[in-house]
């Protein structure tokens, strides 16, 4: 296993000192979802949500989170982004769930995991807050990194599990 790099000498986190690395194309995609009530879904989906296109304003909210995920993650380092996307699809059957995809891309010393995972989750997040009048027993997760590539790691694409 690894040594941990955000320790200084003393024990104490860090920040790690990136300067050093290359720049590369990065890349990172995360998978989240919100299982959501019959009520909910046709609602979301014929836009009579009364705080507005539910969809949009997450997808937004999304975007925003990756830019600032070093805001919210102690040890993340500011990054300059070069996309996002994050996009929905619907899972209908048994329940009603919709799976959220965050995609994140920038060239740079380090990973963009942590971006697309915070994307995914705020967005996840910002569909439970404009719905929970209605539901406050929405369902969310599992979220998880889907893949990423570039770095000293390489590339990394999840097994279907």
């Amino acid at each position: 296993m690894s040594e941990f790099t955000h320790f200084n000498e003393q024990g104490r986190a860090r920040m790690v000192d990136i300067s050093s690395k290359g720049e590369t194309v990065r890349t990172a995609a995360a998978l989240s979802s919100v299982q959501v009530n019959e009520e909910i879904y046709h609602k979301i989906t014929n836009q009579e949500i009364s705080k507005g296109d539910v969809l949009a304003v997450a997808q937004v909210a999304g975007i925003m989170a990756a830019k600032k995920t070093s805001d919210w993650i102690p040890m993340c380092h500011p990054l300059s982004l070069s996309g996002v996307d994050v996009s929905f699809d619907w899972e209908t059957g048994n329940s009603y769930t919709l799976q959220i995809q965050a995609a994140v891309k920038t060239k740079g010393s380090t990973g963009v995991e942590m971006e697309a995972l915070t994307a995914a989750s705020a967005t996840a997040l910002t569909i439970y807050d404009m719905c929970k009048s209605l539901d406050k027993g929405m369902v969310i997760g599992p979220t998880y990194l889907m893949e990423k590539t570039g770095g000293k790691t390489g590339d990394y694409q999840r097994e279907s599990r």
